[in-house]
């Protein structure tokens, strides 16, 4: 069965607007708890958090009522980052773990994403039989009976438990003492947790973000505004700015000039560090297709092979587990370092950064100096229907012209979002002038192909 609920990350949606209700919330808790109950054992306990939206209440309510009436034990941990989740369902033995969260997007959308029992973020098999249940009609069966219900408890240390686990990822024989950090925690998940860590760490925080409000979540601050942060290091001559967003599973950091390093640039700078100290498994870096020709490129000056997978955390983690690689992680800041967790972790992406400016005892800005960055232009066309693109011969035809004139020293990308009705088209190159004008004509031929005429 094909998923229609899932997207990349999750079900997705505008809250309280199908398929984002408290009804199918509610149902999602029932079809996880049956996917998942199947294991060994007499009980069982689904963790769930979430981040700070005014909706995530409605949502916690209702996973955990149709958790419970399966006959499966909750426990709820609050607002946490969405990697913090992923960590807490492996330590407390859970059989599964819930996130509620949008991620990057404003407050009035939300999210429910779940975790296995290993810390893993769910292949498409299991997201397909999630939905099967909940189509099919087969819940009701599984229904548990009256003196079988789950039980729900709310876990008070489960920051504690977290922020400890952070701090185990950052050399014990370093510190932060002396170290100005800007830290933008996006009014979300992280608010408590991040500076925490960098206190304990001895570092000398200034912070953004961290007086959320049910509304405020990414609104102007975070990962998607690092123009607040880029502001804020050079006002304050801070050493290093850092972006998280909503749930922290992302981060770009901001140099002490004032400059923007994103994934990319910190892919790269954590490829070279790990494999001067030997501790890079498997000969390569894995990306997505959205990756920056400048990462391949620093990449390969290193003797390493980029490895490229369809955009989404979850298919660069699953590479690198097929692969046996222990870094990899997107442009947009999720990063991922398997020897630490099981997901991108926006704070752990940092204290990894943090760790090589300290050791190298070098700022940020020349620790990325080499990592060439070429102009890529992205557009976005709203389409009426999602038709296969080699469909498409006009379109097919602009794609080969253009790739014709890159001549080897560029890329062109076409996709579809997998939460919006949108094509993305992007094109990259050495003259940014010329990838614009490319990346116009594919979408014009795109618009006029399977344009909405309602956009």
């Amino acid at each position: 069965m094909a998923r229609e609920l899932f997207g990349t990350d999750g079900v997705r949606g505008r809250a309280n607007v199908d398929p984002m209700t408290a009804e199918m919330a509610l149902a999602l808790g029932q079809a996880v708890s049956v996917v998942f109950r199947r294991r060994g054992g007499e009980r069982h306990k689904i963790i769930i958090g979430k981040d700070t939206r005014l909706s995530g209440y409605m949502f916690e309510n209702a996973l955990v009522a149709g958790i419970c009436s399966m006959g499966v034990d909750v426990l709820q941990v609050g607002p946490i980052p969405t990697p913090g989740m992923a960590f807490l369902t492996v330590d407390m033995r859970c059989d599964a773990g819930v996130m509620i969260s949008a991620s990057h997007n404003p407050y009035q959308d939300n999210g429910i994403k779940f975790f296995s029992h290993d810390g893993y973020k769910l292949p498409d098999e299991f997201e397909a039989r999630i939905e099967e249940l909940i189509a099919n009609g087969a819940l009701a069966k599984h229904r548990a009976a009256a003196e079988e219900v789950g039980r729900a408890q709310r876990i008070e240390d489960a920051t504690g438990r977290y922020v400890v686990f952070l701090k185990k990822t950052f050399p014990r024989e370093l510190t932060l003492e002396g170290m100005r950090i800007v830290l933008d925690c996006a009014n979300g998940a992280s608010y408590k947790v991040g500076p925490t860590v960098l206190t304990e760490l001895d570092a000398e925080v200034f912070t953004l973000g961290v007086t959320p409000n049910g509304r405020n979540i990414n609104d102007g601050v975070g990962s998607v505004h690092p123009e607040t942060v880029q502001a804020k290091v050079k006002e304050l001559r801070a050493d290093v700015g850092i972006c998280l967003d909503g749930d922290a599973d992302r981060c770009q950091l901001v140099d002490e000039k004032g400059n923007l390093v994103d994934g990319d640039a910190l892919l790269a700078l954590a490829a070279r560090d790990m494999v001067e100290r030997g501790a890079l498994r498997g000969g390569a870096v894995v990306a997505t297709v959205m990756s920056n020709l400048g990462l391949e490129r620093a990449v390969e000056r290193l003797g390493l092979r980029l490895v490229r997978t369809a955009v989404g955390d979850r298919y660069v983690v699953e590479e690198m587990r097929a692969g046996g690689y222990n870094l990899g992680g997107e442009q947009s800041g999720h990063l991922v370092f398997l020897d630490h967790n099981t997901t991108g972790d926006g704070l752990i992406s940092a204290l990894q950064a943090l760790a090589i400016m300290r050791r190298k005892g070098k700022p940020l800005s020349e620790l990325v100096a080499d990592v060439e960055r070429f102009p890529q232009i992205l557009l976005n066309v709203r389409v009426a229907e999602k038709r296969p693109l080699d469909s498409l011969p006009a379109v097919q035809a602009e794609i080969a012209q253009v790739e014709k004139a890159l001549d080897g020293r560029g890329r062109v990308l076409i996709r579809y979002s997998g939460t919006e009705p949108k094509a993305r088209v992007m094109v990259e190159g050495e003259d940014e002038g010329r990838v614009r004008e490319y990346a116009e004509q594919i979408a014009a031929k795109l618009q006029r192909a399977l344009g909405d005429e309602a956009a």
